[in-house]
């Protein structure tokens, strides 16, 4: 029960300094749709921030893209989700609740749900014996409807008329857009294979169940990489983002104890799939606790082979205009000569690149940042709610504080502000005791508060208090900027 209390008291948190929002709350909400307020838009583009620096702007073989989310409805006919992209769902008869038939326990105990999406065919679901299996919300055994596919893809409409008319998908990943430029990006820079392709942006699933605040939700953010290499390399290099990607985390300050691989068994992978990780975070809710933060997989050269398939059979497209009464047409003999294969000057050989995909929640890793931090400690006999954020994600970066509202003390606070919040997120406080000012910013985050004074106006020193240590230092003010640099590691 603790645990639950601990997610209860991040989400009371969140809404009380301002991190995330239920959206639409002042018309009562829309289910499983969040705003990130102030802070919370802060946190989550320093993470954006920390996951661009990292694997694009620090690496030499990675270059990054910003794709549309409204795509030609072929893009999503090659790539298999225009057909198959479902979940296998089932309704209690008794109360007429629907849930995924792979979250389904069974009683007594049960199996570790596996929270990722399964393709299966649309139009047909494969028998399932539900007669031992448990409703999760009213306690049931075995009184369940046949299982039946539940589409998860937005579907809007593009036209101004009827005549012009054309149905798309709000695309359910990042990734399509990557493949769907492979050949642009080639043709365009000056990389070769290997090399990756990075993207951040929103995605949409119409999720049968949401799920434990913003772990899951049916608009999200994903951050990808479709890294490509010759086959034969692609264990080498899948091993090589297995570590990266779980040292990422490591070094934004989570706990090493709260994180763990999980492989995919051979009846979990994809069809495509060759290999698959889950790097989980052990939250503190659902069956086991430990849920999915990020995974990444060696698809082989499924999604180029795919597009090329999908590229031969526009002409059928352009007649129908319907991608459900489309068939993608074989691929040729020569496909290995196709507009998405690679040809490697040095080798003087031609292949389709296989991929590495690395592909991280940028939500659920806000929610594993908060969970990670979010700390209760005891001072001076008053218990302190503190989130001890890694500098460079925390939403404020320092807080600056007159001791009091008078001899000057303002001017000389505010003129530090002015000097500093080009260089560093900053808030300016000047209301209640100081101690509370203090515990306002513990609460969201702040690294270091700096404190005007009497001796601010002598010297022209200022103290700076570390949220963790409790340690107060004097600093010069024509030192700051330095001093929070070396602090922050900024």
């Amino acid at each position: 029960m603790a645990k639950l209390t601990k997610l209860d008291d991040i989400v009371a948190l969140c809404k009380r300094r301002g991190f995330i929002y239920q959206s639409s709350e002042i018309y009562g909400g829309l289910a499983s749709c969040y705003d990130y307020g102030p802070l919370g838009a802060e946190l989550k583009r320093n993470v954006r921030n920390a996951w661009w620096k990292t694997v694009v702007q620090m690496r030499d073989d990675i270059v990054g893209l910003d794709c549309s989310i409204l795509m030609h409805p072929m893009v999503w006919k090659a790539s298999g989700h225009a057909d198959k992209f479902a979940d296998l769902v089932t309704v209690c008869k008794k109360c007429s609740t629907r849930t995924r038939v792979d979250h389904l326990q069974e009683k007594p105990g049960g199996q570790q749900e596996h929270t990722e999406h399964v393709a299966i065919d649309a139009e047909e679901a494969k028998e399932h014996n539900l007669s031992k299996k448990v409703c999760p919300s009213c306690g049931t055994v075995g009184q369940f409807n046949k299982p039946m596919a539940f589409k998860l893809m937005f579907e809007t409409q593009m036209g101004a008329n009827v005549d012009d008319t054309m149905t798309l998908w709000l695309r359910p990943e990042t990734a399509q857009g990557i493949f769907a430029n492979f050949r642009n990006v080639l043709d365009s820079t000056r990389v070769k294979v290997p090399f990756g392709i990075a993207q951040i942006g929103k995605s949409f699933r119409n999720e049968v169940t949401t799920k434990a605040f913003i772990f899951r939700t049916r608009e999200f953010e994903q951050a990808e990489i479709e890294f490509f290499c010759k086959p034969g390399t692609d264990e080498e290099w899948y091993k090589h983002w297995k570590d990266f990607r779980f040292n990422w985390y490591l070094n934004l300050g989570m706990k090493k104890e709260n994180l763990r691989f999980r492989d995919h068994d051979k009846d979990e992978l994809a069809h495509y799939a060759k290999a698959c990780v889950d790097v989980e975070y052990k939250f503190p809710f659902g069956s086991g606790d430990w849920q999915e933060l990020e995974g990444i997989a060696n698809r082989q050269d499924f999604d180029l082979r795919q597009h090329q398939r999908g590229m031969r059979t526009m002409n059928a497209w352009y007649e129908t205009r319907d991608v459900t009464k489309l068939q993608l047409k074989d691929e040729a003999e020569d496909w290995i000569k196709g507009p998405l294969s690679y040809f490697d000057e040095e080798s003087k050989e031609r292949f389709v690149p296989y991929v590495i995909e690395p592909s991280a929640g940028i939500d659920r890793s806000c929610l594993a940042f908060l969970v990670d931090a979010y700390d209760e400690d005891e001072i001076n006999g008053e218990q302190r709610n503190v989130l001890r954020f890694h500098p460079s994600l925390a939403p404020i970066k320092t807080g600056i504080f007159p001791l009091v509202k008078k001899d000057g003390l303002p001017e000389i606070a505010r003129n530090i502000y002015d000097e500093l919040k080009g260089c560093f997120a900053c808030f300016y406080d000047e209301k209640g005791a100081v101690g509370r000012r203090y515990r306002r910013q513990d609460e969201a985050g702040t690294p270091c508060c700096i404190t005007v004074d009497g001796q601010s106006k002598e010297d022209q020193t200022v103290t700076v208090r570390d949220r963790d240590s409790l340690k107060q230092d004097r600093v010069n003010t024509a030192q700051l900027k330095n001093y929070l640099r070396d602090k922050l590691g900024l």
